[in-house]
Parts: C-alpha cells; sequence; structure tokens
C-alpha cells in the first residue's frame, strides 16, 4: 500500500452536511479513502448554498463547500423513497464506513440506521456526528457551532473581563467534532473484528480539548475565567505591544525570564522582589507587562521575535490570515491545494489541504470538488443498475 495513503482502498459514505461531517470526511479523503457524498437530489449538502461568494453559491458550488469536499465523489439518494434508500442499501454493501449528522433517531425512522444497515454490511463502521449525542436530555436539540461553543464554557473563557462571553472566531465546534470522528472512525478501522457504532457529541469532543481549564477546576477547585491574551501558568506569558503591533512571548521558563529581562535591556527587573517567582510574576504581570511593553516599544515585532526565538524565548508576531497564507512558512509547506478545472466554476480554486505530512509529503487528493451528482451514473452503474432504470429513477426523484 502506497504510504501516502493509509486509507487506500477503504470506501467511506458521506452522509453529512454543512462543516462538522464534511470535515470530518475530508480528512478521510486525504488519507486515501474514496468518499461518496450521498446527497439530497436538486439541492445536495447545504454548504453548496454558503459561502461569501454568492455567484458560487448560486450555482451549488458555494465556497463552503469547495473548503471541505476535494476528492470526494457525489451521488444522490432520496432517503424518503423506497428507491432512495436501495441505493444506500447497495453501497453500504461494498462500504466500510458511513458517516451522518442528522437529528439523532433520523435514519432509525428512514430505515436505514445503524440496525438496518448492520444486517446488509456486519463489517460497517457506523458513525453519528451530533451536537450533544445519541442520547441524554439534549440529544434531540439541534446543534450550530456556536451554540455548542455557548453551551461548552469555551465562549465564557473566550475574551477577557470586558468582552466575555465571546465566540472563537471560526466554528471550532463543528472543527473538533469532525477531527474527533475522523480519529475514531481510523482507530475503528484498525480493529481486529471490523463493525461499530461510533457515537460523536461535539459537545463533549469540544470539552475533551479544554483538558487543562476542565483540571483546574475538577481538581484544583479553580473556576476557569476570561483573561484576554494572558497565560495564566506563567507571566510574563502574553501578548505585548512591540513598535508596530502586537508581539506574543511565552516566557514560561526561569531562565527564559532572565533572557528575556536581560535582552530588553531591563536586567533590572531581575533584581525586583515582586518578580523574584513565577507565582509572584503571575500576581504581578499586569505592572510586569507594562515595564515590558515599555521596553518592547523601541522595535518592531518581527525583529524581536526573530532575536528572542534565537536566544530561546519563545516568540512570534500576530498575523492576520493573508499574511501568514502568504508566508513563506506556509507556502513552502504545500498546504493549499489549487484545481485549475471545477465544475461550474469559471477559475482556478484553492483550498486547505490538511495539516498532516507522512514521509515528508503533505496529504493531497486528486480531483476537485464535485458538482451535485457528478459522478452518479457511473457509481449507479456500478451498483447494477441499467441506463434506462437510472433514467426512470431520476425522474420519480429518487435520485
Amino acid at each position: 500500500m502506497d504510504r501516502q495513503t493509509p486509507l487506500h482502498g477503504i470506501r467511506v459514505l458521506d452522509l453529512t452536511n454543512v462543516l462538522a461531517g464534511p470535515f470530518c470526511c475530508h480528512q478521510l479523503a486525504h488519507l486515501g479513502a474514496e468518499v461518496i457524498k450521498v446527497e439530497v437530489p436538486k439541492t445536495g449538502d447545504l454548504a453548496r448554498q454558503l459561502g461569501a461568494d454568492p455567484e458560487l453559491n448560486k450555482i451549488g458550488m458555494g465556497v463552503s463547500f469547495l473548503a471541505q469536499n476535494a476528492g470526494k465523489k457525489s451521488v444522490t439518494a432520496n432517503l424518503k423513497s423506497e428507491g432512495g434508500k436501495e441505493v444506500l442499501r447497495r453501497l453500504v454493501a461494498s462500504a466500510d464506513v458511513l458517516v451522518e449528522n442528522y437529528r439523532p433517531g433520523v435514519m432509525d425512522r428512514l430505515g436505514v440506521g445503524y440496525e438496518a444497515l448492520r444486517d446488509i454490511n456486519p463489517r460497517l463502521i457506523y458513525c453519528a456526528i451530533s451536537g450533544f449525542g445519541q442520547t441524554g436530555d439534549w440529544s434531540d436539540r439541534p446543534a450550530y457551532d456556536q451554540i455548542v461553543q455557548g453551551a461548552s464554557g469555551v465562549m465564557a473563557i473566550t475574551g477577557d473581563t470586558d468582552s466575555a462571553p465571546l465566540r472563537v472566531g471560526f466554528p471550532v465546534a463543528d472543527t473538533v467534532g469532525g477531527l474527533t470522528a475522523a480519529m475514531a472512525i481510523s482507530a475503528a478501522l484498525n480493529a481486529p473484528k471490523r463493525g461499530a457504532y461510533i457515537d460523536i457529541s461535539m459537545l463533549e469532543s469540544l470539552i475533551a480539548t479544554m483538558g487543562w481549564a476542565v483540571s483546574n477546576y475538577l481538581v484544583a477547585d479553580q473556576r476557569p475565567t476570561a483573561n484576554g491574551n494572558e497565560n495564566l501558568t506563567s507571566a510574563p506569558s502574553g501578548t505585548f505591544r512591540a513598535k508596530d503591533g502586537p508581539l506574543n512571548i511565552a516566557a514560561n521558563k526561569d531562565e527564559q525570564w532572565v533572557i528575556l529581562a536581560q535582552h530588553i535591556g531591563r536586567a533590572d527587573l531581575l533584581a525586583r522582589p515582586e518578580y523574584a517567582t513565577r507565582e509572584l510574576r503571575k500576581r504581578n504581570r499586569a505592572a510586569l507587562k507594562a515595564e515590558i511593553d515599555a521596553a518592547l516599544a523601541a522595535k518592531p515585532a518581527a525583529d524581536w521575535a526573530e532575536d528572542l526565538n534565537k536566544l530561546g524565548v519563545p516568540a512570534g508576531e500576530v498575523f492576520d490570515l493573508p499574511a501568514i497564507l502568504d508566508h513563506p512558512v506556509i507556502r513552502g509547506r504545500d498546504l493549499i491545494a489549487t484545481f485549475d478545472a471545477v465544475a461550474g466554476v469559471a477559475r482556478p480554486i484553492s483550498v486547505l489541504r490538511t495539516g498532516v505530512k507522512i514521509d515528508g509529503a503533505a496529504l493531497s487528493v486528486t480531483t476537485p470538488p464535485p458538482a451535485l451528482g457528478e459522478d452518479a451514473d457511473a457509481i449507479l452503474h456500478a451498483l447494477g443498475y441499467g441506463v434506462d432504470e437510472i433514467s426512470t429513477m431520476r425522474e420519480r426523484g429518487e435520485i
């Protein structure tokens, strides 16, 4: 097997919409799986109509869809019709994984839930992604990223005392939920006995990433608070002000604090009793930050970052998104893929790959995001449907 495609030969059915599920299957596609999107006829994944380019939304190739569906195939099936259900059943017979993010119970009511599909393929790994899990008091609630962020405690500790609660600036709950699902699926594919039902709660997935904050509460009885850009575990550690803008510095070790003070020309701070230990520096962080900011005003952030990193003190400029995407540290790492020909789109489209390199190479896919139903005929023929049968199913709205 090609080491660049560890999931080569694995077939994944992607019945998901918008972000968490498609992002999960985006990871699996780049890991080498054959991912077949099973979409609703005529409209498809809702993300096809979402994004900052209205013209792309009109043609069903919205930016939100393009972002995480490269390398996938698309077939349509109306799961409310018997013909559409039969298409799914035939696909399941040859699949290794099915991922869905319908509200809990919807697939069962349609007659194509886990128990029904397991009878067709006992080796099927069935992954259900939902906001709050398949069981429990909130299992029937609709879930959107911001709802989950608010429920998880993330918003309560994001921002500072003036701005919290504050939403994280990207859909972190959806993204973490999708990554958690991809990790669980990859593990289940390696199980000695193939076949599993995976229940992914976006809420639980997000809380699970808050280990330090949660453990400080559970173990040390310290209620998490919103502290802006300050790192509560150490000082000086946070965002400071250089001549031309913000600069992150993480002088978390005592020796890093000493080097920092000396390099910025403030060795006198080392003799101040209020800064003698980590705990004292944490207690007096506001005054210490003011002293450091005054010294950093002498040079631009990039100069300080270069100097401090060479000295062993972690530091870095605060970039906006266009700046970091254009930086050699990203441009030289093959994170971005560009497709010259995308169905219905009159210009090249650039999208992100994953953050994974294997044997020095970025994971990649060879095909752009598909038009709705683009691969239907080929897939249905492979499932045993004839030309006339496919035509009749289209007329009936089953595909």
